[in-house]
Protein backbone atom coordinates (compact mmCIF):
# COMPACT_ATOMS: atom_id res chain seq x y z
CA UNK A 1 0.00 0.00 0.00
CA UNK A 2 1.18 3.57 -1.03
CA UNK A 3 0.61 7.32 0.84
CA UNK A 4 1.33 10.34 -0.98
CA UNK A 5 1.61 13.54 -0.48
CA UNK A 6 1.40 16.70 -2.78
CA UNK A 7 2.41 20.58 -2.15
CA UNK A 8 2.27 23.01 -5.17
CA UNK A 9 3.66 26.63 -5.25
CA UNK A 10 6.08 26.45 -2.92
CA UNK A 11 8.35 29.15 -3.16
CA UNK A 12 12.02 27.89 -3.56
CA UNK A 13 13.78 26.67 -6.81
CA UNK A 14 13.70 23.11 -7.77
CA UNK A 15 17.27 22.99 -7.47
CA UNK A 16 17.64 23.84 -4.20
CA UNK A 17 14.82 21.67 -3.24
CA UNK A 18 16.31 18.40 -5.26
CA UNK A 19 19.52 19.10 -2.97
CA UNK A 20 17.70 18.21 -0.15
CA UNK A 21 15.38 15.45 -1.70
CA UNK A 22 18.41 13.39 -2.64
CA UNK A 23 19.39 12.53 1.10
CA UNK A 24 16.08 11.40 2.01
CA UNK A 25 15.71 9.08 -1.04
CA UNK A 26 14.88 5.93 -0.34
CA UNK A 27 15.17 6.00 3.58
CA UNK A 28 12.54 4.98 6.07
CA UNK A 29 10.24 7.45 6.87
CA UNK A 30 11.50 8.19 10.55
CA UNK A 31 14.86 8.46 9.62
CA UNK A 32 14.25 10.95 6.81
CA UNK A 33 12.26 13.15 9.45
CA UNK A 34 15.04 13.49 11.84
CA UNK A 35 17.45 13.86 8.72
CA UNK A 36 15.40 16.77 7.57
CA UNK A 37 15.44 17.93 11.27
CA UNK A 38 19.08 18.63 11.65
CA UNK A 39 19.62 20.09 8.19
CA UNK A 40 20.47 23.97 8.09
CA UNK A 41 18.50 24.66 4.73
CA UNK A 42 14.91 26.17 3.62
CA UNK A 43 14.41 22.96 1.72
CA UNK A 44 14.05 20.49 4.95
CA UNK A 45 11.35 22.81 6.64
CA UNK A 46 9.72 22.79 3.30
CA UNK A 47 10.33 18.64 2.54
CA UNK A 48 9.53 17.93 6.24
CA UNK A 49 6.26 19.75 6.32
CA UNK A 50 4.90 17.50 2.77
CA UNK A 51 6.85 14.30 4.27
CA UNK A 52 4.69 14.22 7.68
CA UNK A 53 1.88 14.71 5.82
CA UNK A 54 2.25 11.64 3.46
CA UNK A 55 2.81 9.76 7.11
CA UNK A 56 -0.58 11.25 8.11
CA UNK A 57 -2.15 10.44 4.89
CA UNK A 58 -0.69 6.43 5.46
CA UNK A 59 -1.99 6.83 9.16
CA UNK A 60 -5.48 6.43 7.55
CA UNK A 61 -5.48 3.32 6.52
CA UNK A 62 -5.50 0.71 8.85
CA UNK A 63 -4.26 -2.04 6.68
CA UNK A 64 -0.52 0.09 5.92
CA UNK A 65 2.23 -0.20 9.44
CA UNK A 66 3.72 3.25 10.03
CA UNK A 67 6.86 1.77 11.30
CA UNK A 68 7.68 -0.04 7.93
CA UNK A 69 7.28 3.21 5.59
CA UNK A 70 9.83 4.39 3.09
CA UNK A 71 10.57 6.99 0.74
CA UNK A 72 9.74 5.25 -2.68
CA UNK A 73 9.90 8.55 -4.49
CA UNK A 74 10.35 11.94 -3.76
CA UNK A 75 10.19 14.38 -7.12
CA UNK A 76 10.72 18.26 -7.27
CA UNK A 77 8.89 19.47 -10.36
CA UNK A 78 8.98 22.69 -11.72
CA UNK A 79 6.19 25.28 -11.06
CA UNK A 80 5.65 28.90 -12.56
CA UNK A 81 7.80 31.92 -12.44
CA UNK A 82 7.35 35.27 -11.14
CA UNK A 83 8.92 37.35 -13.87
CA UNK A 84 10.44 40.86 -12.45
CA UNK A 85 13.31 43.30 -13.60
CA UNK A 86 15.59 44.88 -11.82
CA UNK A 87 16.62 48.61 -12.83
CA UNK A 88 20.57 48.78 -13.57
CA UNK A 89 23.10 51.28 -15.00
CA UNK A 90 22.63 53.17 -18.11
CA UNK A 91 19.17 52.68 -18.44
CA UNK A 92 19.05 48.63 -18.39
CA UNK A 93 16.81 46.06 -16.72
CA UNK A 94 17.99 42.73 -15.73
CA UNK A 95 15.58 39.96 -15.31
CA UNK A 96 14.90 38.52 -11.75
CA UNK A 97 13.01 35.03 -11.95
CA UNK A 98 11.58 33.64 -9.07
CA UNK A 99 10.99 30.17 -9.21
CA UNK A 100 8.25 27.83 -7.67
CA UNK A 101 8.40 24.02 -6.82
CA UNK A 102 5.56 21.25 -6.80
CA UNK A 103 6.74 18.48 -4.59
CA UNK A 104 5.51 15.39 -4.81
CA UNK A 105 6.61 12.66 -1.66
CA UNK A 106 5.39 8.48 -1.99
CA UNK A 107 5.29 6.63 1.21
CA UNK A 108 5.40 2.52 0.35
CA UNK A 109 5.53 0.09 2.85
CA UNK A 110 8.85 -1.80 3.30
Amino acid sequence: MQARAIAKYIRISPQKARLVADAIRSKKAGDAVHILNLMPKKGARLIKKVLESAIANADQNPSIDIDNLYVKKIAIDKGPQLKRIQPRAQGRAYRILHRYSHITIILDEA
